[in-house]
């Protein structure tokens, strides 16, 4: 299939294209244009044009055209989620439950849509204020600029599109290079449930397409997610500009002498595995007081053991590959340079193409890439520590802070750490993967700025102002 971009509610066909790859067959997907400076200027331009008649729409029709386009996502939620798959290599049950998921992000937002207030700012109590009336009120931005990756594609578009649109924004969306189809076709829904077309705007391309929207001065706000890297790219180009970055994270879930080690250990396994470990909050790193460590790795090891990897259409796949074979090399010799530095295969280190079994490491560093950098592959460590200090300083030495898991069934430790972990979450009696659309999350350090669900990203996606009255 042949995608073109979207511009002023035209598809535009581009120039130079390129192909989205099936990274298990090795087939084309689609292919797509790739935006030219011309075709980047041309987006924001009908952005801009469109901006006033988006903030003009009432809240309550915009909320209604969110909610149609949730019931929309049910109803297509199988042909969507095998698209996913077969460009992202996904396990299809995966794929169709991100996907059925992002019912509750478009839900969500449409709630928030008509719950966005300010406030009355009290001035009688200074003689200067006295006889006068205050109160903030919160305006769109303008245009969102959005940047989504490829690990959870239909999802985390959602979680830019629909904010921005409930906060009353017109936007541009880059959709990743390796899966373009997945995000144009839910942007073909928003059209679908009503959206006049030139409200959102697609254009395709690698990262200098991206480069172009992060540059240009008439986008008002940037949302991105992706890696570290990146965001500090976009970050240093954005100028006075907002932003918004959903970058990197280790993974780490804390585990306490008290835990259930029968009941973590299958929870460990999946969330260190499940999306092939393409997740910035993926099970990485898991802290085990010493006398545990191997009992545990034990029983997550025969987890992982018993997960099936393959066809990521099949029914019964449980890990599918990873986005390309490179991908998969790397986290091979990323584990390759762990064992001969002394880490120690409990299961798992084959390469299969571009998929790559879950595998658990043990008797690793903290020095090593498996524990300090991200891996983004189905790969975790058993990492010893003998006083509940040790974890806490390496999490919070660590240049990520997204979220944390930990695993106590002791309140008062459960604060004791929440209150040291620098994480954008502690997550208690939950591994670092625990998310749910309606929190705030996001992280600190090298793993971002500001916060995700729709009450906090509209947040972002909006200029609060102050408006006095002398009377």
């Amino acid at each position: 299939m042949d995608l073109t971009h979207y511009i002023g509610g035209e598809a535009v066909p581009g120039g130079d294209r390129f192909d989205s790859v099936d990274p298990y067959r090795g087939d084309v997907v689609c292919t797509a244009p790739t935006a030219s400076a011309e075709d980047v200027d041309a987006a924001v331009e009908s952005a801009r044009r469109a901006a006033p008649e988006v903030a003009a729409m009432p809240a309550y029709e915009r909320a209604a055209i969110l909610r149609r386009v949730a019931d929309l996502v049910v109803e297509n939620a199988g042909a969507i989620g095998e698209i996913m798959a077969r460009e992202t290599g996904k396990a299809l049950g995966d794929a169709e439950g991100e996907v059925k998921r992002s019912m509750d992000t478009l839900t969500l937002s449409a709630e928030e849509a008509i719950r966005i207030e300010g406030a009355h700012v009290p001035l009688d109590g200074s003689a200067m204020g006295h006889g006068k009336m205050a109160f903030l009120m919160r305006f769109p931005v303008g245009v969102v600029g959005a940047i989504t990756p490829f690990n959870a594609p239909f999802n985390l578009a959602c979680h830019k599109l629909a904010p921005a649109f409930a906060a009353g924004n017109a936007s541009i969306i880059k959709p990743p290079q390796q899966c373009p189809m997945v995000v144009q076709r839910l942007v073909e829904l928003f059209y679908e449930a009503g959206l006049p077309r030139n409200f959102i705007q697609v254009i395709h391309g690698g990262a200098a397409t991206g480069q172009a929207l992060v540059a240009h001065k008439g986008v008002d706000m940037l949302t991105f997610t992706g890696s570290s890297r990146a965001g500090e790219h976009i970050r240093a180009n954005a100028g006075l500009r907002p932003v918004t970055l959903e970058l990197g994270g280790a993974g780490p879930t804390i585990v306490c002498e008290d835990a259930d080690l029968d009941a973590i250990a299958p929870v460990l396994a999946r969330n260190a595995s499940r999306l092939a470990g393409q997740s910035c909050i993926s099970v990485q790193t898991i802290h085990a007081p010493r006398a545990l460590a191997a009992e545990l790795g034990a029983k997550v090891a025969a987890v992982m053991e018993k997960l099936r990897i393959g066809d990521p259409l099949a029914q019964g796949t449980d890990v599918g590959t990873l986005i390309d074979e490179d991908a998969a090399r790397r986290v091979e010799a990323w584990v390759e340079e762990a064992v001969s530095q002394g880490a120690r295969i409990l299961t798992g280190g084959n390469r299969h193409g571009a998929a790559y079994e879950p595998t658990l490491l043990a008797d690793v560093k903290p020095d090593m890439k498996v524990v300090c950098d991200e891996v983004f592959g189905p790969v975790a460590s058993i990492l010893a520590y003998d006083d509940l200090a040790e974890p806490v300083a390496n999490v919070t030495a660590s240049p990520f802070g997204l979220q944390c898991g930990v695993y106590t069934d002791s309140t008062e430790r459960a604060l004791w750490l929440a209150k040291r972990l620098r994480t954008g979450g502690v997550i208690i009696n939950g591994t670092s993967t625990w998310r749910t659309d309606q929190l705030a999350y996001g992280g600190v350090k090298d793993s971002g700025i500001g916060r995700e669900g729709p009450r906090y990203a509209i947040r972002d996606m909006t200029e609060e102002r102050l408006i006095l009255f002398n009377y």
